[in-house]
């Protein structure tokens, strides 16, 4: 039992506002709060840690000689900005289903979030013992996941909805708490800037089967800057695209549960230089799917470098799921599984192939043990719908020969390749 300690604080940059439901926990409103520390590494003169929950006031700073402990949901608001500077460690109460804690932007908030590779933001669980100054702790690695929630950000951006509605609700959160709500007209919405962020140990459950992504993209816009992004031993998908027109660049996913890179509802932005690590529960590196609705809009998923490794039950490559649309290109992929494939799902999915909808650029793998023909790893699973040439851009190399992929020393600054041992 980790000790607990109080500690009284003038928080006079953290003002809260109620929006939330009965059942949630009370919203601190005194500039003057007592402050449990679940945090092993946080406490003291040296390090407090300051307690938030609910809604943040606008032109709050969050600074990097304190420690910030999310007790359940905290909502940037319509209209509010929160900047959290450089070096910053932010830790996630645990808890599940209402009690799951998590940072919402919601629609018309803004999160200014901008590390640096030698101080990269951290959110982590209140059970790592990662201190202020530090960049890792030594008690948690990249199996230890569904400790907290996660970081959700949501826009104003177009997403494709079933039965063409105009928002949606984003999962994991309650249909009756609207700062959850996502999608509109905007495709140029900011929610801000996010740059070398490392989120680590989320997912926490939330519903039978359903947790919380590390990064949640709900309907943002390509106002929005999304830049050296790191997610590591989430429960559920790494990073999710729920519709939406950002880019991303410089993503690494490690040790995911389910899907590295997920996206979903006609996002259309370009996701470039990807890095991603399965572990020995992961699912696919990619899962693609289309509009739900009759609105369109293709993605780029480019400069991508994917590792299997043969321990993980599932561990495949991609698939291209339910009216998938867009581009993928410039893929390296190694450490894989003799029956691991990239997959076309279904029907819909194999006519946009057909179509020219869903095109693939130069993937370059290294073949399994067992594999003798790179095209016998790109498998059509359509009920009805044949295609043609479905692999034919993909080629067979060894590994170090590669000529695609990731820059992988973008993502240097990382704790998977620091604490990991990745080797960028």
């Amino acid at each position: 039992m980790k000790k607990l300690l109080l500690i009284t604080l003038v928080a006079s940059t953290l003002v809260f506002t109620s929006c939330f439901k009965d059942d949630d926990a009370p919203l601190i409103v005194e500039t003057s709060t007592t402050i449990i520390n679940e945090n092993p590494g946080g406490g003291g003169d040296d390090c407090p840690v300051v307690a938030v929950t609910g809604e943040v006031a606008n032109g709050t700073v969050w600074t990097n000689d304190n420690i910030y402990q999310l007790n359940q949901k905290v909502v940037v608001p319509a209209g509010a900005t929160l900047t959290i500077n450089p070096g910053t460690i932010i830790k996630g109460s645990s808890g599940t289903g209402s009690l799951a804690s998590a940072l919402i932007v919601a629609r018309g908030g803004t999160l200014n979030a901008n590390g640096t590779a030698s101080e990269p933001i951290i959110f982590t669980s209140t059970q790592d013992n990662i201190t202020c100054g530090q960049t890792a702790g030594t008690n948690l690695d990249e199996n230890d996941r569904g400790l907290w929630g996660g970081l959700i950000v949501l826009g104003n951006a177009p997403c494709s909805f079933s039965g063409d509605i105009a928002e949606a609700q984003i999962e994991g959160i309650p249909a009756d708490d609207t700062f959850g709500l996502y999608g509109g007209t905007d495709a140029n919405d900011s929610s801000g800037s996010m740059r070398y962020i490392s989120i680590r140990h989320g997912g926490a459950l939330i519903g039978e089967g359903n947790e919380i992504n590390g990064l949640t993209l709900g309907g943002v816009g390509n106002g929005t800057i999304i830049d050296n992004i790191e997610v590591v031993g989430n429960v559920d998908d790494g990073v999710e695209f729920f519709g939406g027109t950002c880019d991303a660049s410089n993503l690494l996913v490690w040790a995911q549960g389910d899907d590295a890179i997920d996206i979903d509802q006609a996002y259309s932005g370009t996701i470039d230089n990807v890095v991603v690590v399965l572990g020995d529960i992961s699912d696919h590196a990619f899962e693609i799917d289309g509009p739900e609705g009759t609105g369109s809009g293709a993605f780029t998923l480019q400069n991508a470098t994917i590792i299997g490794n043969a321990v993980t039950a599932n561990g495949e490559y991609a698939d291209y799921r339910s009216n998938a649309q867009g581009h993928t290109e410039n893929v390296y992929a190694f450490g894989f599984k003799a029956e691991s494939d990239v997959e076309l799902d279904n029907d819909g999915v194999a006519t946009n192939y057909n179509n020219g909808d869903l095109t693939f650029g130069p993937w370059e793998i290294v073949l399994p043990t067992g594999v003798t023909d790179v095209t016998s790893i790109f498998v059509n699973k359509a009920e009805t719908v044949t295609v043609t040439g479905f692999g034919s851009t993909a080629t067979a190399v060894t590994e170090g020969t590669q000529t695609v992929g990731a820059t992988t020393s973008n993502l240097s600054w990382t704790y998977s390749n620091v604490e990991g041992g990745l080797g960028f």
